[in-house]
């Protein structure tokens, strides 16, 4: 079995390989039972959980994603979250390899927004809005980017400007053309494409913000108390999501509007099988307004993990 570090997927991994490899998974499903959450008994941390995700096509691949979520460790200076990847033989059920599972996580994310943009952004989007400064945010940004190559005035928000300001540094140090962001409400007004990548429990984007023709990402705000967008957003867009089941259960920004009435389930117009397997073609028109909301699901662990395996030189 072979350790894969974070750096090596890093190394093997790219932006438009990995968006082929999703769009590939998701046009052919695969299996993924409901993600297990399990309460862990930690003396002086009682939010202690372990997470298992897994799913498998049939003699073609098999995995399983284990997450640790430790908030006690973060007063110890260690972190919260920690994650694994264990790839399998799908004829034999024999180990593979052991992936780093954060930095496949971060990467897959990354990859479903893009390729989701290929269905529902504009092909001549130029101007990007990445809201939050997170580990998240450089790597939408190169996704986007390598989805729509036009993107050429990037900007980032983060409450904290100075965060911002440094991510725009250092990503502009690539060739990217990145800069930080000025007033938000200002900047969403002229975006064709706006990312959101935070932990925030309040709207930041405002529907009545988007102009024709935007695209609005909501990757952040995983759980039902959370959300980025408001109830407007969904009112003006056509909305889409990676998995039906997980985005109306998990992310607030489908799960609140729902409970408020702002959206019906039916008008959630396609998923990601949907779009990946033509089902639906994505964005009708250039006026048209799209929101689409990831929460993750275990097929995109798994396409991931298996293209990394596929690009590792044999030991």
């Amino acid at each position: 079995m072979r350790i894969i570090d974070g750096d090596t997927v890093d190394r093997l991994l790219d932006e438009t390989g990995l968006a082929d490899a999703l769009l590939a998974m998701f046009r052919d499903g695969c299996e993924q039972p409901v993600r297990h959450h399990h309460t862990v008994s930690v003396p002086d941390d009682p939010d202690a959980t372990l997470l298992l995700m897994p799913a498998w096509q049939p003699g073609e691949s098999l995995g399983i994603k284990v997450v640790t979520v430790f908030p006690g460790n973060s007063a110890q200076g260690n972190p919260a979250v920690l994650g694994q990847y264990l790839l399998l033989d799908a004829r034999t059920g024999a180990p593979v390899a052991l992936i780093d599972g954060t930095r496949l996580t971060a990467w897959r994310t990354a990859a479903a927004s893009a390729l989701a943009a290929r269905f529902l952004a504009r092909a001549d989007s130029r101007r990007m809005v990445m809201v939050g400064s997170g580990a998240l945010a450089p790597m939408l940004i190169r996704a986007h980017r390598a989805a729509r190559p036009g993107l050429d005035d990037i900007c980032i928000w983060n409450r904290n400007p100075d965060k911002a300001a440094s991510l725009a540094e250092t990503l502009s140090a690539e060739g990217l053309s990145v800069r930080p962001a000025g007033d938000l409400e200002t900047e969403v007004r002229a975006a064709d494409l706006i990312s959101c990548a935070t932990l925030s429990t309040a709207p930041i984007v405002r529907g009545d913000w988007l102009k024709q023709g935007a695209h609005l990402d909501l990757v952040g705000a995983f759980r039902p108390d959370m959300r980025e967008s408001d109830d407007r957003a969904v009112e003006r867009a056509s909305v889409f999501v990676d998995t039906r089941p997980g985005a109306s259960k998990e992310g607030g920004d489908i799960v609140q509007p729902l409970a408020s009435g702002a959206l019906q389930i039916d008008d959630i117009r396609a998923d990601l099988h949907e779009l990946s397997s033509g089902q639906h073609q994505g964005r009708s028109s250039d006026e048209e307004i799209t929101l689409f909301k990831s929460v993750g699901a275990a097929l995109e662990d798994l396409a991931a993990a298996r293209l990394v395996a596929e690009r590792l030189a044999p030991a």
